[in-house]
């Protein structure tokens, strides 16, 4: 008797989750595209360094130089600066990660036996991609000097580069990682909860209660975003509260710059988790629906690895994902002190990712009376 109601009861489960709208389809095609797409873009091997070089020598050993960075694989080459202020630009404005600056009369002064030192300025607010580019520039620089050496027979010159890292001078990781850690929390905060919210009132059926009101959807939509606008912009102003008392990481640029793009990226999070409710009739639709989105954003947005890393065709993608654009932005204010202004195009994309996503959830709620 025990077996038969087992198997009865597995039989209800089999039909119900082949009845399923959305279930078979997650089932299939989240692991696909988990095995086709992580191991692309979470490599931690950083490629693409964009590398902006100011070459004050203009000799034979300096092109070789260039032309060594020029047709590595791992770099990017984004030509000459006229001096160093111009490559600092590039690197401010984040067009540059590496600038290699070649002092003057540096073949003669190596072939004397009293080298100048080749200066590697790296980004640093990346600690992975600037530490690394960092390395691979020094033992780019570091071989074609020796085989200039050799064919000069003269000896290596010891300590012929200097490193520096802006905007995260020790490559504390934690520095790079913090902001992060505040958009994952508004990612799952202001996405899961509205989500989860609506569903339960599905569930237990209290919505029919507004529905059978005179509420416009858009009202309804305002009284679903607000709550959790509201605890997002709490939540972000407790983070970095503690980043600052633990760690020490306080903004380098304006505090109300970063609310203002928390609060776009909080209403395009509640809009896309209110859409996603709307179109699902239970917990568990709507849970795994968020956690696919979830996993997309946090591997493919540059949260954790450089979008530049990524292949050509995976960092389209990410143009498409609002958390890129604010991970951008926060980084951006909080280690360069970058303005609005510097990052005028980010806000306005954010802008419209909020109205997008808002006008779904609005259209998308039925009302049924």
């Amino acid at each position: 008797m025990t077996m038969r109601t087992l198997l009865i009861l597995l039989d209800k489960e089999f039909r119900q989750f082949v009845r399923n709208p959305i279930l078979p389809r997650i089932a299939l095609i989240f692991p696909i595209i988990v095995m086709l797409v992580t191991p692309w873009v979470t490599t931690m091997d950083v490629r693409n360094v964009a590398v902006a070089a100011v070459d004050n020598d203009r000799s034979s050993l300096s092109g070789r130089l260039l032309q060594k960075i020029e047709a590595s694989d791992y770099f990017s080459f984004h030509g000459l600066a006229s001096d160093f202020s111009g490559a600092l630009r590039q690197l401010e404005q984040g067009k540059a990660d590496i600038i290699l600056e070649i002092p003057e009369g540096f073949e003669r002064s190596l072939l004397e036996g009293r080298p100048e030192k080749i200066s590697i300025t790296a980004n640093g607010v990346s600690a992975l991609k600037g530490g690394l580019g960092a390395q691979y520039t020094v033992q780019a620089v570091a071989q074609t000097l020796r085989e200039f050496a050799r064919e000069h027979g003269a000896e290596p010159a010891p300590d012929a580069i200097v490193v520096e890292n802006r905007f995260n001078p020790t490559l504390d990781y934690r520095h790079f990682m913090i902001p992060a850690l505040m958009i994952m929390l508004l990612i799952l905060l202001c996405g899961y909860l509205p989500a989860l919210n609506i569903v339960s009132e599905k569930e237990t059926g209290t919505i029919e209660q507004i529905n059978v009101t005179p509420v416009s959807r858009f009202i309804f939509t305002l009284a679903k975003l607000i709550p959790y606008w509201i605890i997002g912009v709490v939540v972000l102003a407790l983070a970095m509260l503690l980043a600052w008392s633990i760690y020490g990481l306080v903004p380098a640029g304006s505090v109300g710059a970063i609310f203002l793009a928390a609060a776009l990226f909080i209403l395009t999070m509640s809009g896309i988790g209110v859409t996603l409710a709307n179109g699902s009739s239970n917990m568990q639709q709507v849970m795994f629906v968020m956690l696919f989105i979830i996993m997309v954003f946090v591997l493919m947005s540059g949260l954790i690895t450089p979008v530049e890393s990524m292949p050509a065709w995976a960092e389209r993608i990410t143009r498409l994902l609002p958390p890129r654009y604010f991970i951008e932005t926060m980084r951006g204010i909080y280690l360069k002190g970058a303005t609005i202004a510097d990052l005028g195009s980010n806000y306005l994309v954010l802008s419209l990712f909020a109205v997008l996503f808002n006008t779904l959830a609005a259209i998308t709620y039925r009302k049924q009376r």
